[in-house]
């Protein structure tokens, strides 16, 4: 049985995913393990230089150095001085295998994927002889843990529910705002230049309809609101498609509706065709709208 299981490499500063473990083993502990780690990574600013945070048969253990944090999930069972033993080795493999600079630099999540068969190559080495493999050996990292002992957690300790880490609780993020949509696709540049060129025509049919409006003594003030507010609608089908939104569903039948309501009221002023292009282009973009997907956040790229 492997006693060592997953391995993460992340930045400091900010908590970006730099390199992990391909994950062959898909326990509901582990996955729970895996999630902690990746919510704790991202307030590593207030967390010691070593530690382990228990779990009930699996145990975190980190260590930070150089602005790089190294998780590794293990089995209890392991002794933490070996699990330390391979944060050393896998410290020491990452920082010849990259240098700082382009660790800072970095911008996507995991941009050194392909560390992880050296990560696969040690693990299958511990978990096979069950010791270190570089130039450091189990009674140095005994030694050192013994005059900095790491900080043993709980995850009651961390209080990572609700968004709180250490008593502090993270700033809520509004709607919309820290997630990310999938990127624009060339349909939906479509949708969006169709719609705007509904938007503006709904604008300028309505503007040129207020002038006869006040000649004709609001008789026709109906068709000027029907006109502007497929037009509002019309762009708001836009935002709603580049940004996230709470109840997007909701919002996307909502404007549809209204766009088909505002055009069969201006039957008449409008042929068929130009009836069924508008209402063609809201369909449309309510389509692509709601099959407009969030990005993980973690970005698990399969590990």
């Amino acid at each position: 049985m492997s006693l060592i299981l997953f391995a993460f490499v992340v930045r400091v500063r900010d908590g970006l995913p730099l390199s992990a473990s391909t994950d062959f083993q898909h326990s509901k502990e582990l996955q729970e393990r895996k999630q902690q780690l990746k919510a704790c990574s991202k307030l590593l600013n207030s967390f010691p230089e070593r530690g382990t945070i228990k779990g009930h048969e699996l145990h975190i253990h980190f260590f930070l150095s150089e602005g790089v944090a190294y998780w590794t999930v293990c089995a209890c069972s392991l002794p933490s001085a070996i699990a330390f033993c391979f944060l050393e080795d896998l410290r020491w493999e990452f920082t010849a295998s990259f240098d700082n600079s382009v660790v800072t630099l970095a911008t996507r999540p995991y941009p050194f994927l392909e560390f992880d068969s050296v990560i696969q190559k040690l693990q299958q080495h511990y978990n096979q002889r069950g010791g270190p493999s570089l130039d450091i050996t189990l009674a140095e990292v005994q030694e050192e843990m013994r005059l900095n002992p790491p900080q043993v957690l709980t995850m009651d300790d961390v209080q990572l529910t609700n968004g709180s880490a250490n008593g502090h609780a993270e700033p809520a993020a509004s709607p919309g705002q820290s997630q990310r949509l999938e990127p624009v696709s060339a349909p939906g540049i479509l949708s969006l230049v169709l719609n705007i060129m509904c938007a503006a025509l709904n604008l300028i049919r309505g503007v040129h309809l207020i002038e006869y409006t006040f000649q004709d003594d609001y008789d026709g003030l109906w068709n000027v609101v029907a006109f502007l507010l497929a037009f509002v609608c019309c762009i708001c089908q836009c935002h709603l498609y580049l940004f996230n939104s709470t109840l997007k569903k909701l919002k996307s039948f909502a404007l549809l509706a209204v766009i088909v309501l505002c055009n069969a009221f201006l039957f008449g002023l409008r042929n068929i065709w130009q009836l069924a292009f508008h209402v063609s282009v809201a369909c449309l973009s309510t389509l692509l709208c709601l099959h407009r997907r969030l990005l993980d956040r973690a970005v698990d790229c399969e590990v």
